[in-house]
């Protein structure tokens, strides 16, 4: 047991490193780890190696399965791309620059919630050199622009560690995401005001005239299904997962509504709904890899021997030290799904010495996600992307631009796993 322990250290190491591919080295490692420590392939045994693999298939993936269904069918018929361009618009009208910058950031952040990866550079190269244009600077269009992996990590439904986490607490989606957005929101909504008061002391607002050659320029004509129809089936989504629906058959049922108002054949609809579901393998692979991880970590009594070396300062408050560690680990890695190699093991820790599984929960998926943009503003797929199609931006002076918006969305964290936690 005491060698698959320092086996299991040492995948946890590397994934941190992130040196080697993250899920593949937690499955081998943890297989690894697994047979050193006696257990046997198959068997009647208590602990074998198959029933820990099948440890890792949760019903959250079921769940996961339902939102991207609803999701294919809304980007093929186009209902997508209508609601994206109110948003825009309803933006641009509210607070001109700064409001089309931000508009574009929480579009992206709802896209990479829905579908598992926020690309802020699909809005940013529309929104940002518009922006821009209207007399914004360049370096900040580009940090709120950035803002969007703020909100698709923390309230989505696919990012690999977010269901990761959802599954290991055993809570199913719901509050998480809420409190997720409240953060994403917070953060996006900070740099927002930050940049209507510069501007305003500027005297940098355009005029509705220029405003709205801007948007005739930029958005180009909307599609001939007009929004009111569009939303329909985003309404029902949101109000059959507030209201505990479950998310699976809700996600089915948005998919019928919106195949009948975009008025195509329910084959084709089909169809488009089982494309949308193409995008559940990272996840997917993620969530099993992770969890059989988590298994395999307990049944060796790795777990058991951290939260013993662990157990004055776990003693303190489990919840607030799961968001103490999170951001520890989203701001060291750069990478909510490398942070998962810390965060799985310590949610296991901190939900066995009692912690209340919702805030632990929103404490261990928030913090990574917060704070894995501070150093550099993500090494991947958010400011570095985004630097290229905004001209004049600097990445630098981006992410400098974005650091106390991170900083407010942290308190507002704080805050929330707070009340979660006192509320439950």
């Amino acid at each position: 047991m005491e060698v698959s322990q320092i086996l299991m250290i040492i995948t946890l190491l590397i994934m941190i490193t992130g040196r080697l591919p993250i899920y593949l080295t937690a499955i081998v490692g943890s297989t690894l780890a697994a047979i050193v420590a006696g257990f046997p392939i198959s068997g009647k045994e208590d602990i074998t190696l198959l029933k820990l693999v099948y440890s890792g298939i949760n019903p959250v993936i079921v769940d996961m399965t339902g939102v991207l269904m609803f999701i294919g069918v809304m980007e093929k018929t186009g209902f997508l791309e209508i609601v994206i361009r109110k948003i825009i618009q309803l933006g641009t009208k509210i607070g001109g620059a700064p409001g089309i910058a931000a508009a574009g950031a929480l579009v992206a952040g709802i896209i990479g919630a829905l579908t598992g990866f926020t690309q802020p550079v699909v809005t940013a190269s529309i929104t940002g050199p518009a922006a821009v244009k209207m007399g914004m600077e360049p370096s900040k269009t580009a940090g709120i622009a950035a803002h969007a992996g703020h909100f698709g990590n923390s309230a989505g439904f696919t990012h690999p560690t977010q269901v990761a986490v959802i599954a290991t607490a055993a809570i199913g989606f719901g509050m998480i995401n809420v409190v997720g957005a409240i953060v994403g929101i917070s953060i996006i909504a900070f740099s927002f005001f930050r940049l209507m008061r510069e501007m305003k002391d500027s005297s940098k607002i355009v005029d509705n005239i220029n405003l709205n050659a801007i948007e005739d320029t930029v958005l180009g004509k909307i599609n001939k299904i007009p929004f009111s129809i569009a939303i329909i089936p985003f309404i029902v989504f949101v109000v059959g997962f507030v209201g505990g629906f479950p998310l699976f058959i809700t996600g089915i049922i948005c998919g019928i509504i919106t195949i009948l108002l975009a008025k195509i054949r329910l084959n084709e609809g089909e169809a488009f709904m089982l494309m949308g579901v193409q995008r559940i393998a990272t996840p997917l692979v993620a969530t099993i890899g992770f969890l059989y991880m988590s298994s395999v970590m307990d049944k060796i009594g790795l777990v058991n021997t951290i939260s013993t070396i662990l157990e004055p300062i776990i003693g303190f408050s489990p919840v607030l030290i799961m968001l103490f560690v999170s951001s520890i680990a989203g701001f060291l890695t750069q990478s909510n799904a490398a942070a998962a190699a810390i965060i799985i093991p310590f949610l296991k820790i901190v939900l066995n010495a009692g912690a209340d599984p919702l805030a632990a929960a929103c404490a261990a998926a928030g913090g990574s996600a917060v704070w894995q943009y501070y150093l550099t503003g993500g090494p991947v797929a958010a400011l570095s992307t985004v630097i290229p199609v905004i001209p004049g931006s600097n990445l630098v002076k981006a992410n400098k631009f974005q650091r106390p918006a991170m900083v407010f969305g942290f308190v507002i964290l704080f805050i929330c796993v707070c009340v979660v936690n006192f509320i439950d």
